[in-house]
């Protein structure tokens, strides 16, 4: 079956996981398995696009990923992979046809869970995730953390040895520790989708291929586990959020903040599927933190107008938000609304306590929600301050343009009006 590189592209990473799956299940030794699948993938995206797609291409990559497998295996330092393995009482490599691998098998979960060992940090989880789950390759997994391919092919070895040494086997974890690790799989998804939404450092103000790859990959893990509120809120909330993403921007690559935004470039497909995602899960025991924060984007995505936003809502769901997952990020975007909802001086005096927030010293974010309070209060030059503290901290350069562009502005002639300013702050302070 000919087809262009996109579906080729769309084909390699959908079945990924599945492949990976079946090749780690019947060797029972994860780090080599991924290596040879990774192998396996490459060679589709060679061949596939001269050859084109085979008939049956996730038996396809299974033969060739088993091929590499046993060309790995005979190395000297496969043959010490395995002695470890036998120490830690791994299973050998299962021979012939397993009833496990038919057509609709799908060992997603399994790999999304051992991704997510807590033997791992959480920057590992999700470049382990990105690559086993992903179907991305080392070089594509280090250009989503901006490192040199070598250091992050350093750092995926290191977290196969970390979950070999931990004696994790590919298999479901026990019932008291599912629930954890299906919290963690939900974080590494929320970071890699946060990371690519809006990027800590470098010169973009968004990372497009890290957000699609966190939607797809929520897809699946939707799909895995359908009856979890907790994953269709999370869903929901990227959907969402992603919605915004073609009016986060002007013509000149700049941040135009939420209230200032053109609402009709907002994606509204994707903002009808996240509503109803959210509906269907919104209010299912217990109510967790992602089915919140998308209540929340749900509340500005239903908003015609800026002026239309129920900023009393958006308090109500931040408070309960704080009492189940306080942190000072919450409280940081509960004081926005506060202060949009009740006055700057309330919004502000939330922000007291933060002050002495380690957690938030190296951030910009507290800085510019003070910034933009101050000036709803009227106090412009103590906002044209924590502006430039803000920018000064400032890591992604259209956030640090955007706050040098306000506190200039504070320093000209002129006022402006409250409305004006209720739209002062950037979007990633929500």
């Amino acid at each position: 079956m000919s087809a262009d590189d996109a579906t080729i592209t769309q084909y390699v990473q959908e079945l990924a996981p599945q492949v990976l799956a079946i090749v780690a299940r019947r060797s029972g030794q994860f780090d080599l398995a991924e290596d040879a699948v990774q192998e396996a993938l490459l060679a589709a995206s060679s061949q596939w696009p001269v050859d084109g797609i085979p008939e049956h291409p996730r038996a396809w990559l299974v033969t060739v990923a088993s091929r590499r497998l046993i060309d790995l295996q005979r190395s000297e330092s496969a043959r010490r992979e395995r002695e470890a393995a036998a120490a830690l009482d791994m299973p050998e490599e299962q021979p012939g046809p397993d009833p496990r691998d038919g057509p609709d098998a799908d060992d997603t979960l399994t790999l999304f869970l051992l991704c997510c060992h807590p033997a791992l940090s959480p920057a590992s989880q999700v470049a382990l995730t990105l690559r086993a789950i992903g179907g991305l390759t080392t070089a594509q997994v280090a250009a989503a953390f901006l490192v040199r391919e070598a250091t992050m092919a350093q750092r995926i070895s290191r977290a196969k040895a970390a979950i070999r040494a931990a004696g994790a086997r590919f298999s479901l974890p026990p019932p008291e520790e599912r629930d954890a690790r299906l919290r963690a799989m939900l974080h590494v998804l929320y970071l890699m989708f946060t990371e690519g939404s809006t990027a800590t450092s470098g010169p973009d103000a968004h990372r497009a291929d890290l957000v699609r790859e966190a939607i797809r990959l929520a897809r699946m893990a939707q799909r895995a586990i359908p009856a979890d509120a907790e994953v269709g809120g999370l869903l929901a909330l990227m959907l969402l959020t992603d919605a915004r993403r073609a009016a986060r921007l002007d013509g000149h690559g700049d941040l135009v903040p939420l209230e200032a935004q053109n609402r009709s470039r907002w994606d509204r497909a994707a903002i009808a599927e996240g509503l109803s995602l959210i509906g269907d899960v919104l209010g299912q025991a217990p109510v967790g933190p992602y089915q919140v924060q998308a209540a929340i984007a749900a509340v500005h995505a239903e908003a015609v107008t800026a002026a239309e936003t129920d900023w009393a809502q958006i308090v109500a769901l931040y408070e309960v938000l704080e009492r189940i997952a306080p942190s000072p990020v919450v409280t940081l975007n509960r004081a926005v609304a506060v202060g949009m909802a009740q006055g700057p001086e309330a919004g502000l005096a939330l922000l007291t306590p933060l002050a002495d927030d380690a957690r938030l010293a190296r951030s910009h974010r507290l800085a510019a929600v003070r910034a933009g309070l101050l000036e709803r209060a009227g106090n412009r030059e103590a906002a044209r301050t924590a502006y430039r503290a803000a920018a000064a901290l400032a890591r992604n350069v259209p956030e640090r343009r955007y706050l040098e562009r306000q506190a200039a502005r504070l320093a000209g002639p002129g006022d402006a009006s409250h409305d004006d300013l209720a739209s002062r702050w950037p979007e990633t302070s929500r």
